[in-house]
């Protein structure tokens, strides 16, 4: 598939802002949420801003995105129309919890109530996001339950190496000690996923081959001689997007090193640099090149993805 920048950045940032508020809420439950009305503004700004930006990114796909709107009423059979219906219930709760937090509008404990629920939300869109793909039985790379878990895994834990470097930047010491420990486990978790995703895909069986597409494979192994088409159109250029082997394992060692590799090594010495200026450093570094490295992802898990309409274009198997 064509990797779209937009749908890339709907990914990767709306993931990192759900999974900062999951995991304020989990902290808000807790009893550890710092509630520092300057931190608070800068923290749930963050993740709004990440949420909502990635929302918007999305719609720049569609063909007509002021009709963008309409997708929602769809909702009883498109996993698109339910992920929007879950993002925009999702901010009732969120914004509460957030008013609550920053302002001191309630009671904390009325506010982890509500931030619980927001949660909860939160990872209904994720798991509905990450529904529109793997439930597309053309495109095998997708259609299998570890898209589901990368979906589950990566937003928390990019939102945790967030929060990990904001506490330690104001000073909270026990947010951020109790931030770093949950994005380590985060992010060993999300190696594994994403492991065990790429051996999945490099070891499935072909669902379907040209033989089966065009229904003459018990003649014998069938080949196309010719394209169907004399010029590019949409579908090659959508559908049937190539990445040579050599650039995917490229992408696929940086997506590795420092989407995971790296940031784990950083939040690691975190907790032993437990207070000071080499603490900030390696917590931002585990930032900087978890995006990188999960960006490098999010482009492979597309460009990856050959839809089955290419075997009439010459693809052997999908």
């Amino acid at each position: 598939m064509h990797p779209a920048k937009s749908v890339i950045l709907f990914t990767t940032a709306s993931g990192a802002g759900y999974g900062m508020m999951i995991w304020l809420a989990v902290l808000a439950a807790l009893g550890m949420l710092p509630q520092e009305t300057v931190f608070g503004i800068l923290v749930f700004g963050l993740a709004f801003a990440l949420i909502v930006g990635g929302l918007l990114s999305s719609t720049f796909h569609l063909g007509r995105p002021e009709r963008a709107w309409r997708a929602m009423s769809q909702w009883r059979s498109s996993w698109l129309s339910r992920e929007g219906l879950a993002a925009i219930i999702g901010f009732v709760p969120l914004g509460l919890f957030a008013l609550v937090a920053i302002f001191g509008i309630a009671d904390m404990a009325l506010g982890a109530v509500v931030g619980v629920i927001g949660a909860a939300m939160a990872l209904l869109t994720l798991y509905f996001t990450s529904m529109i793909y793997a439930s597309l039985r053309t495109i095998p790379a997708w259609h299998n339950g570890w898209t589901v878990a990368g979906y589950l895994v990566l937003g928390p834990m990019n939102g945790a190496v967030f929060l990990a470097f904001l506490f330690a930047l104001f000073g909270f010491a026990d947010a951020a000690a109790a931030m770093r420990s949950i994005a380590l486990a985060m992010l060993l978790a999300g190696l594994a996923v994403k492991l065990l995703y790429w051996q999945n895909i490099r070891t499935s069986a072909p669902v379907s081959t040209a033989g089966t597409a065009t229904g003459l494979g018990h003649l014998g192994k069938v080949e196309m001689t010719g394209s169907p088409h004399d010029s590019d159109n949409y579908l090659l250029r959508e559908m049937g997007f190539r990445i040579a082997r050599k650039h995917a394992e490229k992408l696929r060692r940086i997506a590795t090193l420092l989407g995971f590799v790296v940031p784990i090594i950083c939040v690691a010495l975190g907790l032993v640099f437990a207070e000071g200026p080499l603490n900030l450093l390696v917590t931002l570094l585990s930032v900087i090149a978890c995006q990188i490295g999960i960006t490098a992802e999010r482009w492979l898990f597309f460009a990856e993805a050959k839809h089955a309409v290419t075997l009439y274009y010459g693809e052997q198997a999908v």
